[in-house]
């Protein structure tokens, strides 16, 4: 009892279900899952959560997971769509085989379904407005199409099918109950008339299923067990049971989780696209967005968002969870991965006065998380560039760099000793002058020589010109999407009305730099994680900046945000 006992707090509320119902024998045992996208926009961090439960749900019950488009809105889809949603899933980690699937694959079966429901009753064709018919649902006011003959309401939709009404003309709605608590039950549309392109049926269907008729029956054709999807579907699953259950096809359980809303972020594909068109965001893949793609090109790792996932968990309560712990769970992951390289933002050279004459690099280890990491050689010449914060003319006891008289560690190297620096006109320090305690290189240091902090530094000689993007939040406000405010409307009244997302937009979420970074930067590849020592993680981005490598900032090493 007591392992019985343990095994069952360890379950979500999904796997309970699942684990009751093999224990009666529905569906003999088998868990099959399915993820629906709609390709009319990029995968965000929220369908990054339904693909996680979905994959690894049927994955434990040793169950598939089929991939369906649902493709059937063809004025929106396109695509190139669905081969970036296909690139993203792959990246998570994620395979469907050959069980690949589409809406629009079962256009004919759904159209065949409706004339079952025609043929019972259960369907009729109605010509009227779209104002009326939702006054009427409002109201609880039945058609006055509702009552067509069965063979009245077979012949339009045949005509529907045909092409010979408009667009908008009619449409077909189920009969069920105008007077329903649940509104969705208010005889729904599930056929409108569209002449749009479709882009794989083509020009060959001018009426297209609504999502509510696709959905459903799509699972049923599949053989979907258990249809997992958001909490916003809840209200729509009597009407899923109800559709199953007049065709008579064999069922399929749906079960809503909550949706993966996080502060500081907008996931909306509208409120998306809205940034791309007002060009707050260069495209899909901005790394500012919160899509999949832009995520990969920010430098998230798949493990650190699966491992995010799994921290916020599978719930029925809709929250709202904290960017921080999607960050925290990047660094974590990176900070394991990462290779360590130098970079020096504001340099200032240091001019090294008793480097041997045949010491051309020295040895720095590439990871001191991982002991396989090895190490790489960096260039190592009597001149170098440092930061210019690592230097201080006048310094306090505390002061852990590099100061007059005083001594610090290069990063893999020697201790250095600070005996002057040169200033310009204007006061700014242009040169430090120092030189090594010969015996005190890292790793190998037998000089005795005390230094408070290390620095790291670049070769001057030998060394690659970079651009830094540094990216932040792109909002300022953790709910941009849910603010309100008080205006005056036309009769003078006082109104509370929401406000833009837009106006919450992060004026700081990109600044841009030039840097110079270690040799080895010259041979950076797109997804290798790097953390440039004491400024953050970075990766390599796909596009140059003044035709420079140009490195994007994934996270910093701490939060920065309270």
């Amino acid at each position: 009892m007591h392992l019985e006992s343990d095994k069952e707090e360890s379950l979500n509320f999904i796997e309970k279900i699942i684990e009751k119902d093999n224990a009666d024998g529905l569906y003999s045992g088998k868990v099959h899952t399915r993820f629906p996208p709609e390709p009319n926009g990029y995968l965000h961090i929220g369908h990054a959560k339904a693909i996680f439960i979905n994959f690894e749900t049927a994955k434990k019950y040793g169950g598939v997971t089929n991939l369906r488009f649902d493709d059937t809105n063809p004025t929106t889809e396109k695509t190139d769509y669905v081969e970036a949603i296909k690139k993203d899933i792959h990246w998570l980690g994620y395979d469907w085989e050959d069980r690949l699937f589409f809406a629009s694959d079962n256009f004919n079966a759904l159209y065949e379904y409706a004339i079952i429901l025609i043929n019972k009753g259960k369907a009729y064709v109605d010509f009227s407005n779209a104002q009326t018919m939702d006054e009427e649902k409002r109201a609880g006011k039945d058609s006055s199409f509702r009552n067509s003959s069965i063979e009245e309401n077979l012949m339009h939709f045949q005509k529907m099918k045909a092409g010979d009404y408009p667009d908008g003309h009619c449409v077909l709605r189920l009969k069920i109950d105008m007077n329903h608590a649940n509104r969705l039950m208010r005889d729904p549309v599930i056929y409108r008339i569209k002449r749009a392109h479709h882009h794989r049926t083509g020009d060959s269907w001018c009426i297209y299923p609504m999502y509510d008729w696709a959905h459903g029956q799509s699972d049923s054709i599949e053989g979907i067990t258990h249809s997992l999807c958001s909490l916003e579907f809840e209200h729509h699953r009597p009407l899923y049971d109800w559709c199953q259950e007049q065709i008579d096809i064999p069922r399929s359980k749906q079960i809503e989780f909550s949706r993966l809303n996080l502060d500081y972020t907008v996931t909306s594909k509208r409120k998306l696209l809205e940034l791309i068109e007002n060009d707050i965001v260069i495209g899909w893949d901005d790394p500012r967005m919160p899509t999949i793609s832009g995520m990969r090109r920010r430098g998230y790792t798949p493990e650190g968002i699966k491992n995010f996932i799994q921290k916020a968990g599978v719930s029925k309560r809709d929250q709202f969870i904290s960017l921080s712990l999607l960050e925290a769970c990047i660094r974590e992951d990176l900070n394991k991965k990462s290779q360590r390289v130098m970079v020096v933002m504001d340099p200032i050279k240091l001019s090294l006065t008793n480097v041997p004459d045949n010491l051309t690099h020295v040895q720095v280890e590439n990871n001191p998380e991982d002991p396989e990491g090895g190490k790489r050689d960096v260039p190592f010449s009597g001149t170098l560039f440092i930061d210019r914060q690592d230097f201080a003319i006048e310094a306090n006891r505390k002061w852990r760099r590099l100061a007059p008289d005083r001594n610090v560690r290069l990063k893999g190297a020697f201790i250095v000793h600070c005996d002057d620096y040169v200033c310009d006109e204007a006061g700014n320090v242009t040169e430090v002058i120092a030189s090594i305690y010969p015996d005190s290189m890292s790793g190998q240091d037998t000089s005795g020589i005390k230094a408070k902090g290390t620095i790291q530094w670049v070769d001057a000689n030998d060394h690659t010109p970079i651009m830094i993007n540094n990216y932040d939040r792109l909002f300022s406000h953790p709910k941009p999407s849910a603010q309100k405010e008080e205006v005056i409307d036309d009769q003078g009244e006082t109104v509370s009305v929401t406000v833009d997302f837009k106006k919450y937009i992060n004026p700081n979420s990109l600044e841009v730099s030039s840097a110079i970074g270690e040799r080895s930067l010259a041979d950076a590849v797109e997804n290798k994680p790097y953390q440039f020592l004491r400024l953050g993680y970075y990766c390599l981005d796909k596009e140059k900046n003044d035709n420079k490598l140009t490195f994007n900032r994934t996270a910093t090493l701490k939060d920065n945000w309270r």
